[in-house]
């Protein structure tokens, strides 16, 4: 009997190893976080006021100082890309759960964490600055907590007319006298209520690679996408000469500058979609 005891309890410990070996050595899933770094360059943003001592400043390549007071823009329809190319995405169709709003102001935000991603190796990351056209529209029933999130008063990531998100957000103040800035990006639409159309398309696709392979297994890799607002004004696209006024391409409050004049900051932020297909965004590190 003591035998037979002993013999149990070594087959039991037996399986439970091999069950273990079997858990790490095919995993099935697990979490990927992206961790956002806002930055002017290489410098970290701090936030602040007109006369701020605090606030991260930065100047342009014409010559401009600037810093911000707020700064958010919205990432959605994110998709990882293998190492043999296939394409795994993430919730595109829902902005409950497969978009977010980065806000520099809220530390909690520019962390998001991709769960149950399939286990693999993956070598590049596609997302969007903003939200795609079918979906850019306020669907309170839809989708709650993004149009929450959106919404708030602290947010305000909507247009005043009710047609769509806004993509970036950005206020500050520049020039030597702390002149206000004012810059906020996303899609305008033409026509009417009950038969709007698009106007200007400002959503744009990031397409970034890895510096190496992101490994999804039984540990869960950390990949850090910077996000560097020196390319704002000193774009691969566009370079911008901030102004107050009307008619200028470099206008600085959105109330009054135009459409195209808006493409100008989108172009340099998210990139063209053709010739720039990473903006301001680039992937510094991965762990894994």
């Amino acid at each position: 009997m003591q035998n037979l005891k002993k013999y149990l309890l070594l087959s039991a410990f037996s399986l439970g190893i091999i069950s273990c070996q079997n858990s790490d050595d095919n995993p099935v899933a697990n979490n990927v976080t992206l961790e956002f770094n806002n930055t002017f360059k290489n410098t970290t943003i701090i936030l602040g006021g007109s006369t701020s001592a605090m606030a991260t400043t930065n100047t342009s390549a014409e010559g401009q100082v600037h810093h911000f007071s707020e700064l958010k823009y919205v990432i959605s329809n994110i998709r990882l890309i293998k190492a043999d190319g296939n394409e795994v995405p993430y919730k595109i169709n829902d902005l409950d759960q497969g978009a977010t709003v980065i806000d520099q102001s809220k530390p909690e935000t520019l962390r998001y964490i991709l769960s149950n991603i399939p286990a693999g190796e993956y070598k590049r990351i596609k997302f969007g600055l903003g939200v795609k056209r079918d979906l850019n529209v306020l669907d309170q029933v839809r989708f709650p907590k993004f149009y929450a999130t959106a919404g708030a008063n602290d947010t305000q990531m909507m247009w005043e007319w009710g047609a769509g998100y806004r993509f970036t957000k950005i206020e500050g103040f520049y020039g030597t006298d702390n002149k206000q800035m004012s810059i906020h990006t996303g899609s305008t639409i033409k026509g009417s209520e009950g038969n709007f159309t698009q106007g200007v398309d400002a959503y744009r696709e990031v397409t970034l690679d890895l510096p190496k392979n992101a490994i999804v297994d039984n540990k869960a890799p950390k990949i850090t996408v910077k996000a560097d607002f020196d390319k704002l004004l000193t774009g691969k696209i566009n370079t911008i000469v901030l102004v107050t006024g009307t008619g200028s391409d470099g206008n600085a409050t959105p109330n009054i500058h135009t459409a195209n004049q808006m493409i100008k900051f989108v172009d340099n932020l998210g990139g063209n979609g053709s010739s720039d297909i990473s903006g301001m965004f680039s992937v510094s590190s991965v762990e894994n």
